[in-house]
This record gives structure tokens, sequence and C-alpha cells, in this order.
């Protein structure tokens, strides 16, 4: 391996990454799915998807400011459970974070679309890109690689950049909207039309915890922060405050601004009349500055968070490959410019790949949301389990209160990877098994000597047990086609949380006998 990671990350750039990580296409297209599955209750989808981010963050800080190291979000599993864990959670993080780069391009492209219709063609109803349309896509994806080639400080100067001139539009469509403000639209229905079942499939199939997760960036560049141990919690827990408060008013503004004679029905239905939520309804509303405005947001907000997963996704190669379950040559780092370009170039690749046969945004947020929801969901196991094997590592930041935070965390994490749907969990969980499989079939030609495969079975067994225990509540419970809806609520919800609670604290304690903690640089 040669070279090393640079520190030249503030708490400016690691607060702007954050936030504009969050703020991709997710509230671009959010807003209108929200209502038409939750209606005004809607808001609280908000509220908890931002809780249950704000929670696993803060927990995330005690490993980000501890540890902090280049793709954290894979080193962490391997430090304190080996190899196998880092290897099936870098699988499907490496998957998340690479076609969450072709989601944001395909987002700018249908929003372009309103300006150059030609970047677009619509057949049944599915709006795919055109040749001129594929193009654009590719010139994006081309810009993000040239400003991630050179430096990480190249890099965070162009977020910088955008960040500022994205955050504005959000704060106008706010007050253009209140400024059309109906509470009749709040009282004329009900306030959750489909219940409880709606709150919760809109933080999944809504686009909710995809909107808000976007704090592993901050963990993937961690080895290039000044003062981590300071810079890290603060920079997490801010992004999440900040996003939460703008995220919920914009739902307000939205809700309050439909006209209402277009309630008659009720809230379904919403999305088909909203596809593009606020350049529709500022068009509806006569605002044509206002749409205009919305739709160039709408190509740099995307714009912004594919380039800022573009920089986080070779940190989660580097890492996965430094596990040694993944090809060595990822772990080249440029010496002059402290970037992993070998990961970089991978992640060029991938990220091409999933626009060549790509579905609409709205398929694809629950299977992405889901896969990072798994990332984020081992970081209470993670710390617990550190906490036993490694109890005189040095934490500048120790999470107050984690007996209680650590299982809440993981249980909520759980429930929204539950509300994903069995379409979505079936075949995403089922491929880690899969995976899982080979792992054991091929150790041989995988160069872990460090760790025996028994004890790599041994403090990976809860994972694979979890994800057998939620493939079969998933097609017991009542979310998703496909699913026998033999459990409906609240028993499959106490199911989830049964099974959470139960490989929460096995996984804990089934931890390597002593912590694996290795500096970037070493193997």
């Amino acid at each position: 391996m040669s070279g090393q990671f640079k520190k030249q990350l503030s708490l400016m750039d690691l607060t702007f990454i954050g936030l504009g990580a969050i703020f991709g296409s997710g509230w671009l297209f959010s807003a209108s799915h929200v209502a038409a599955q939750a209606g005004p209750a809607g808001i609280i989808s908000w509220l908890i998807g931002g809780f249950a981010v704000l929670i696993l963050g803060i927990i995330y800080c005690e490993l980000g400011a501890a540890l902090p190291r280049a793709g954290g979000i894979i080193r962490y599993p391997v430090f304190s459970h080996g190899p196998l864990q880092g290897y099936l959670l870098g699988s499907i993080t490496v998957i998340a974070f690479s076609s969450l780069i072709a989601i944001e391009v395909v987002a700018a492209r249908e929003y372009a679309a309103a300006w150059f219709p030609s970047l677009t063609v619509i057949h049944d109803g599915i709006r795919s890109p055109s040749v001129i349309g594929w193009l654009f896509q590719f010139a994006l994806l081309c810009l993000f690689f040239a400003l991630n080639y050179f430096s990480i400080k190249t890099f965070a100067v162009a977020n910088n950049i955008i960040s500022i001139l994205k955050f504005a539009v959000p704060v106008l469509v706010i007050v253009a909207l209140l400024y059309h403000f109906k509470p009749a639209n709040f009282s004329m229905t009900e306030f959750a039309p489909m219940g409880a079942q709606g709150v919760q499939g809109a933080v999944s199939a809504g686009g909710i915890i995809f909107a808000y997760l976007g704090l592993t960036p901050i963990i993937s560049v961690a080895s290039e922060v000044k003062r981590p141990q300071f810079t890290i919690p603060f920079a997490l827990i801010l992004s999440v405050v900040l996003a939460t408060v703008i995220y919920v008013v914009l739902q307000v503004a939205f809700l309050g601004a439909v006209p209402t004679d277009m309630l008659n029905h009720g809230w379904q239905g919403l999305s088909n009349q909203f596809p593009l939520p606020y350049r529709d309804i500022a068009m509806l509303l006569g605002l044509g500055w206002l749409a205009m405005l919305v739709v160039s947001d709408a190509i740099i907000s995307p714009s912004g968070c594919g380039n800022i997963y573009m920089a986080a996704t070779p940190r989660v190669i580097y890492a996965w490959s430094n596990s040694n379950t993944f090809f060595r040559i990822f772990t080249r780092v440029d010496p002059k410019s402290g970037i992993p370009r070998y990961a970089l170039w991978l992640t060029f690749a991938l990220s091409l790949f999933w626009t060549m046969p790509f579905p609409s945004w709205e398929k694809l947020i629950s299977v992405v949301s889901a896969a990072l929801v798994l990332s984020y969901a081992l970081a209470p196991i993670t710390v617990g389990a550190l906490r036993r094997n490694a109890p005189d590592l040095p934490r500048p930041f120790f999470v107050k209160g984690f007996t209680f935070l650590g299982p809440v965390s993981f249980i909520i994490a759980s429930f929204i990877v539950y509300w994903s749907g069995w379409n979505v969990i079936s075949w995403l969980l089922g491929s880690q098994i899969v995976l899982f499989v080979l792992y054991v079939l091929f150790k041989r030609y995988v160069p872990t000597h460090e760790v025996s495969l028994a004890q790599q079975l041994k403090s990976s067994g809860w994972l694979i047990s979890y994800y057998i225990l939620m493939i079969v509540a998933s097609y017991l419970g009542s979310f998703g086609e496909g699913a026998s809806h033999v459990l409906v609520a609240p028993m499959d919800t106490l199911l989830v949380m049964v099974i959470a609670i139960a490989c929460y604290y096995w996984g804990i304690n089934s931890g390597l006998p002593k912590a694996m903690i290795k500096d970037d640089n070493e193997a």
C-alpha cells in the first residue's frame, strides 16, 4: 500500500458533507409520496425518521470519535466481530452507496426533463432516459469523478459551494407555500387515512428514511478530518437536527398548499398528481419563478449528493479491501493526492452500471433505504461489543444511557427494514445469506489469518440468524406484496421487536474475545 490519507476537512466541510448527503433527491420527491400514504400524519413519519437516524448518529459518534478510520462503517464491525461481518456489511454497503450515486443522477435528469423533455421517454407510464438523457447522466458521473480525483479538499470546496446554493431553494419553497397555506386541508379528511400502517410505510416506501440517510459519508472520510474527536460528533448531530427541522416544515408547507378541492377523495393518488411535488404545486399556484428555481435546485441537490457518495464509496471499498475480504489492490492510496484512486475507478464503473437497466426513483428507494439502514443498524451492536472486548479504548465521545439507547436504536432500525416490505427484504437479506455461504465455501482463498473461521462463525452467527428471522417475519407480516399477512398489527410489530432484542444482546455478547483494531495503513 502506498500513501496515506491527509487531514484536510474542517467542521464546516464535514457538516456540509452530512447535510449535502442528506439533501439529495429525497426532499424533491418524497412530499407527495408521504402525503399519499400517510396524509397529514406524514409529519409524524418525518419525526420518526429523524428520531431514528439521530439515535443511530449519536451512537456512531462514539465510534467515529474513538476510531477515525477511512470507510469506518465497514472497519468497525471487523474490529469487533471479525472479517466475516465486515465482508457481509461491505458487500451491502458498496452496492447501496454506488447505486445511490446513480439514483441521484437519475433524479437530476428527471427534473431536468421539465425543461428538456427529450431527456426522458415515457412508455407504459414508466419514465426512462432517452439516449440524450443517459448521456446527460454519464456527463454528471464524469464530473463527480473529476472533482474527487485530485484531492479531498477539491471535493470539499466544490461541495460547500453547492450546499450553500441548494439550501436557499428549500427555504424559498417553505416561505412561498406557507403564504398559500390552507388550514382546512388538515381537517377535511382523516389525519391518518391509512392508520398506523400508512405512517410506518411512509418512513420506508415513502422515501423518508432515504431522505435522511446521509451520515455514513461523514464516517467514511473520518481519516481526513481535523480534530476528529470533536468534529465528527458535532457534525453528525447538527446535520440530523437541521435536516429534521427543514423536512418537517417542508412537509407541512406542502400539505397546506395543496388546493383543497383536490382532496375531495382523500390524499390517495396525490403522488400521481404531483410526480415532481414542489415544481408541480408551484406551477399549479401560478408561481412560475418558484418552479424554475425548484428545477434548478433539483439538478444541483441530487448532483451534490451524488458527488458526496462518489467521495464516500471509494473509502468504503478501501475499508472492505483492507479487511482482506476483497481485492487488495483497492487498499492503494495515491501518495500525492491521498485519494484511493483504484477504488474511485471501481466506484465510477459501478455507478455507471446502475444507470443501465435503471428502474424509476420510486422503485429503488425502498431497496437502498433498507440496505443503508442495515449498515447503520450494526453500529449499536459494534459499540456494545467494543465496550466488552476493547474496554481500554480511549472514547472522547462516550454515549451515556447506551444501555437504553443501544437496544432501542436497533429495534427502530429493524422496524424500518421490516416496513420496506417482503419484496425488498426477501432478496436483499436472501442475497446476504448466499454471500455468507460463498464465504464459508471459499474461505481458504481469503487471507484472514488473525481470526479462525470457527471464531468468525461464532461471532457472526447472530447476524445470519437475524437475516433469516427477519425474512420469516416479513413473509408472515402485513407489509408488501407477496407477504402472507398471517400476522397483522400489532402482532407483527411485537414479533420484529422480539427478534431485534434477542439478536441485539446475542450480537453484543458474541464479539471477538479481543478487538482487532488497526490503523488505516495496517493490512
